[in-house]
């Protein structure tokens, strides 16, 4: 992971709350319409990613429904079936 530093500085407000510059938040892809972000600490840093939701099963990306809270991708929800189809009492 590369850091690049902006020379940006931004206040905390009484909230806790930081504002994510429009430059940044435009080269990233971020949207206001509800976009969310992993938040993780790596030492000192406080590290924000773009959430991206991944099947909690097998961990991928691609093809992924969410249920109830739960990303699961459509091959996973396959092997669901089949389980479910050879343990009918499950």
């Amino acid at each position: 992971m590369e850091y690049m530093s902006t020379g940006m500085i931004r206040p905390i407000d009484k909230m806790g709350r930081v504002v994510i510059p429009k430059e940044m938040r435009e080269y990233l892809g971020i949207t206001d319409d509800g976009d969310r972000f992993e938040i993780t600490l790596k030492g000192n840093a406080i590290i924000l990613r773009k959430f991206q939701p991944t099947c909690i099963f097998c961990g991928r990306l691609a093809d992924s429904i969410e249920y109830n809270n739960i990303i699961v991708c459509k091959d996973c929800v396959d092997k669901l079936r089949e389980v479910k189809e050879q343990n009918p009492g499950v």
